[in-house]
């Protein structure tokens, strides 16, 4: 069943989760065909997997606000006359979660004053308002995705997933109503930040106690239809493959093996691009205040919400 037009907000924590975790999420709720994202413009360049996103017209940011500002607004635009339910997809830390990243993150909120965060980045408002301000005619709700790697399993990236290694993840969606925004940037703004403050207690939970909440989970059943399709490609793939090297004499003379053998260097190539465009750095944990006045209110505030 498809799910109305929506935006989602999500934590750019690996960006293997948007080609596994978050295609096969969209898969399940029947809105893969028309789900778009809102990404950095490096990314539409990554082998296969940018190419198709900048193919399925995802939004592209520089970075710049000057520039992104015309750029989101014309994405939003053309949004409005979307002949299908969707969703976007706005990951609104900006970048990947690191260590030293989330120190930055820590030092920057304890000189002004904020709560400081534990395992989130400070969120970067400026697009998510914009998204707020443009399509909260047509864009009924805003879903926020809370993810969370399993402490027993290794986190998800492009080579675990060549390996065959499995990866536990444990997702927590709340529905926001759009109307119940706030009218002003500015309070928009700051339900934003509010939103990733109470995030970031929510995974502080789940690493103490394993779990988000004592809410009954929802299973999402598999579509047997997506297996049909990889299945028949895999079938087609394959005997193209070996029809190929039948009608060819790339592996009866030394320019067939040469062509041959730089294919498979290049397709090498492709593979370790897109393994290390899936791996973020590691550094050591960095020591936090153990309370946080605000960050409590919160999470009575969201224990109260989900108790409704």
């Amino acid at each position: 069943m498809a799910v109305p037009a929506s935006l989602a907000i999500l934590p750019l924590g690996l960006l293997v989760f948007f080609s596994g975790f978050l295609v096969n999420f969209l898969q399940r709720s029947g809105c893969l065909g028309s789900s778009l994202a809102i990404m950095k413009k490096e990314a539409k360049f990554l082998p296969i997997i940018g190419w198709s996103m900048w193919f399925s017209d995802y939004v592209f940011l520089e970075r710049k606000w000057a520039k992104d500002e015309g750029t989101l607004k014309s994405g939003f635009r053309r949004l409005e006359d979307f002949p299908m339910p969707f969703w976007l997809a706005l990951f609104v830390e900006g970048t990947r979660f690191t260590q030293p990243k989330l120190a930055a993150a820590q030092n920057y909120a304890a000189s002004r004053g904020l709560p400081v965060p534990r395992n989130v980045l400070i969120p970067r408002t400026k697009g998510f308002v914009s998204a707020v301000c443009h399509m909260r005619s047509f864009v009924p709700a805003i879903y926020d995705c809370t993810v969370a790697v399993s402490n027993n399993h290794p986190p998800p990236t492009m080579l675990s997933i060549f390996r065959g290694k499995t990866s536990v993840i444990k997702v927590q969606i709340k529905r926001h109503l759009m109307h119940e925004l706030p009218e002003t940037d500015d309070g928009s703004a700051q339900w934003c930040r509010d939103i990733f403050v109470t995030k970031d207690a929510l995974l502080e939970k789940y690493l103490t106690k394993g779990t988000f909440s004592d809410l009954e989970l929802q299973e999402i059943g598999r579509p047997k239809k997506s297996l049909i399709v990889v299945v028949c490609w895999l079938c087609l793939t394959l005997c193209g493959i070996v029809k190929l090297f039948q009608w060819s004499t790339l592996l009866s003379s030394w320019e067939g093996m040469t062509v041959s053998g730089a294919f498979l260097i290049l397709v090498t190539a492709v593979m370790q691009i897109l393994v290390h465009s899936s791996e973020s750095e590691r550094s050591s944990p960095v020591g936090l205040p153990s309370q946080d006045p605000m960050k409590q209110a919160l999470i009575q505030t969201y224990a109260n919400s989900t108790q409704k």
